[in-house]
């Protein structure tokens, strides 16, 4: 008789989801940052007598709180995290498509290491092309 296959925990498949869609949830964090930022300029500088920051500071700037004093604290940071984020993802992209790029076994060889340091950055699909390289090179490690 079959045993029931067991439910992933909830913590493991949003840990999954992020490394799945690294690239699209870095991307999001750096633009709600700069939406954020965006928001705090507009009630902050000569932009909020323009018509569409009109609207929105009547929506934000409200009467018991003004959540445009906290869009110019978090917005900033978001966009920082969120920058890093997008830059880190992709620098450690365009290394890992040159590395695996290579035909040779003893330049696979030595770039290992850094492969295995790049596969932290990357998707768990990245992580499968690395395993089939190392399969078509015949490389035991």
């Amino acid at each position: 008789m079959a045993s029931p296959a067991e439910k992933v925990p909830l913590e493991r498949r949003f840990r999954h989801g992020l490394r799945t869609y690294r690239a699209a949830v870095s991307i999001f964090v750096f633009v709600v940052g700069l939406f954020l930022s965006t928001l705090a300029l507009g009630y902050f500088t000569p932009l909020a007598n323009s018509a569409p920051f009109n609207a929105i500071n009547a929506q934000t700037n409200t009467p018991t709180a003004n959540y445009n004093l906290l869009f110019i604290v978090v917005g900033p940071i978001v966009s920082i995290v969120g920058a890093y984020l997008v830059g880190s993802y992709f620098v450690a992209r365009r290394k890992f498509e040159h590395l695996m790029v290579t035909k040779s076994k003893a330049e696979f060889l030595r770039n290992i290491p850094e492969l295995e340091e790049l596969l932290w950055d990357l998707t768990p699909a990245d992580a499968v092309r690395y395993e089939e390289k190392k399969a078509d090179l015949r490389v035991r490690r």
